[in-house]
């Protein structure tokens, strides 16, 4: 990954300049303070890298909505014409061009006009909308021509309103302008007035360079995209709200790396988007901010085979990063995507997909933040998982985290790029720390490859049928930490193999339970090491945790009661009133069996077919990485 790279190049840089300020620093006057002569080597972390890659630069002059009165050009709107009142700008007809670098100050209702901006190619426009309301029907009613910058106030406590007309009326070979707000210099919105853009044509707000959204109420409704920024789009604290046909926010420069991004500080966000919620070309940074996000109707609509568009909730083509904030994305595509890598660091994340929860093609690391995938069809799927930290909570009609994987129903004859998968030594699925709870209809932790785990929790719920595991992998699964609670149907059954350091009991029922039952283990003195009930029907369980011991007896039951809160199934702070004994056993192989020997091979890739999930042409269960559309 790029952001790899970089990390390893800022390294010898950091250093040279470490040595050249302490021999700057032995040469200063003997008055210098010690702190002052020595530079420590900044420790950057690899999403830091990705964060300052992926950033615009604000000059103050994007910051500064203030103006001053005197020396602005006021430009007064007045039905099918307009005044202005100092230098830099005309009037002819229903048109104003603003000509020069300058303040203006637009007032007034335009009822079918334009404001045209056509200065020098460094001049700096600063039009405040102080009131202003322009409609245009056959052009966008603002339109920068030529410019350096062009930075739109919302003047404070003001309502301001722009809208085109179904149809533009645009000289032969042209295909521009195509949104109501159209810039082919770099834009800038700040101020704490508000503005609303009716975009009956195509696009809301248009930047051919880079669109920069400080601060200030934008509402967007339009006939296709909402927001577009070619270099990036780059939002520091703004109130956004977006109804469009097409995608919601986004990015659209993909010949240049450094280019075509997203990159958002802070702000709220409500959009309603006809195919993707926010989607960049290269990286999609999300440091913080409050964002609701509804993309092809919603989960509901669910991904079909004949779907050739992308309904995704927020997208990147290399990179994405979730720092913090809080989400809430009802997706008909997967409803957080990447091309390449993702990575979630913290935040609060609700997702309802038609299609995955999380999917990326290279690799997924989640080290902080609340997960809650409340509906999907693959939970969390790519090539490489690495969790490490944060609580995740998966609910999946297929499997609920897919390492990889080959194919699988929903992919046949359909979308591009999902059925050319196979098993792989590269596919992982490494568990560190965190939570997770899966609830799966599939398979419940899938990988067509390896499966490591030291620490954290996993709880599964898994499948019903006999066709999939709460476990399934190809290659090892080796336990050296963690608490691991596995349920699910008897067929497939796999377990942490005997290359694993802690110790792990398969207990398998002479008939299911019944969703509800109660499942403990007790040690040999009496002592409760596990009391959990399924909210499905189960007939195995997979346990392992640092509290089981070579030689020590313990003894497995269900039904029964128990006093205590139960949390995802696991109970805790009660008593628990004995069921029936299943079976006693005294732990000596890594891998211990208890209960009925009807529930096929325990702790090999496979089970009893010896493949690693989904009994079709390919091994392996679950979905694809290239997870539908790009």
């Amino acid at each position: 990954m790029r952001h790899c790279r970089l990390k390893k190049s800022i390294f010898p840089v950091a250093l040279a300049l470490a040595l050249l300020v302490s021999l700057l620093a032995s040469c200063a006057s003997t008055e210098s303070s010690a702190a002052e002569q020595t530079t420590e080597t900044p420790q950057t972390t690899a999403s830091q890298t990705v964060v300052s890659e992926y950033a615009a630069e604000y000059d103050q002059e994007d910051l500064d909505a203030s103006w001053d009165t005197a020396s602005a050009v006021s430009v007064v709107l007045s039905g099918s014409s307009a005044s202005v009142k100092g230098e830099g700008a005309s009037v002819s007809g229903s048109t104003v061009t603003i000509k020069s670098a300058g303040t203006y100050v637009v007032s007034g209702t335009l009822s079918d006009g334009q404001i045209l901006v056509d200065a020098g190619d460094d001049d700096l426009v600063r039009i405040v909308l102080d009131g202003a309301s322009v409609t245009c029907s056959d052009s966008a009613p603002l339109y920068a021509v030529n410019a350096g910058k062009v930075i739109l106030i919302l003047a404070d406590g003001t309502e301001n309103t722009l809208a085109d007309g179904g149809e533009y009326t645009l000289a032969a070979g042209e295909d521009e302008p195509d949104g109501a707000v159209f810039s082919k210099t770099d834009l800038t919105i700040n101020g704490e007035g508000s503005l609303t853009v009716n975009a009956s044509y195509l696009d809301g707000i248009v930047s051919k360079d880079g669109l920069k959204l400080v601060s200030g109420t934008i509402r967007v409704t339009s006939a296709d995209d909402g927001i577009r920024g070619k270099d990036y789009v780059a939002v520091k604290n703004a109130s956004v709200t977006v109804d469009a046909q097409g995608d919601g926010i986004k990015s659209t420069e993909d010949s240049d790396s450094a280019k075509g991004f997203v990159s958002i500080e802070n702000g709220t966000f409500d959009i309603t988007a006809g195919n993707d919620g926010i989607q960049a070309e290269t990286g999609l940074v999300i440091q913080a901010g409050t964002f609701d996000i509804v993309t092809g109707g919603g989960s509901e609509n669910s991904l079909s085979d004949g779907d050739t568009e992308s309904y995704k909730g927020l997208k990147a083509a290399v990179e994405l990063i979730v720092l913090g904030g809080t989400f809430a994305i009802d997706s008909k595509d997967d409803a957080v995507h990447s091309n390449g890598s993702i990575s979630i660091e913290g935040g609060s994340v609700a997702l309802a997909s038609g299609d995955d929860g999380i999917h990326a093609d290279s690799s997924i690391s989640i080290s902080d933040g609340e997960i809650e995938i409340s509906k999907s069809y693959e939970g969390v799927e790519s090539a490489v998982i690495k969790i490490s930290g944060g609580t995740i909570r998966a609910v999946s009609s297929d499997d609920g985290i897919n390492v990889a994987g080959g194919s699988d129903s929903s992919s046949q004859g359909g979308r591009p790029g999902q059925n050319s998968f196979a098993a792989s030594s590269d596919y992982t699925l490494e568990i560190t720390g965190g939570t997770i709870m899966v609830n799966s209809g599939g398979d419940g932790l899938d990988s067509n490859g390896s499966i490591t785990m030291s620490g954290g929790t996993v709880i599964v719920q898994g499948p019903t049928d006999s066709g999939n595991g709460a476990l399934d992998y190809n290659g090892t699964f080796q336990m050296t930490g963690g608490f691991l609670v596995a349920a699910g149907s008897v067929g497939m059954v796999q377990t942490p193999d005997s290359s694993s350091q802690q110790y792990c009991i398969s207990a398998t029922f002479q008939s299911p339970l019944a969703a509800g039952t109660l499942v403990h283990i007790q040690d040999e003195s009496g002592a409760d090491l596990l009391t959990f009930a399924a909210d499905k029907t189960i007939q195995n369980v997979v346990f392992s945790s640092p509290a089981l011991e070579s030689g020590k007896t313990y003894s497995i039951y269900y039904g029964g009661s128990d006093t205590g809160e139960a949390q995802d199934g696991v109970y805790s702070g009660g008593t628990y009133t004995p069921g029936t004994l299943l079976d006693t056993v005294t732990l000596s192989d890594i891998v211990t069996s208890a209960g009925s020997a009807s529930g096929g091979m325990t702790g090999g890739p496979g089970g009893m077919t010896g493949g690693g999930g989904n009994r079709g042409s390919a091994p392996g269960g679950g979905g694809n990485p290239g997870g539908g559309k790009g």
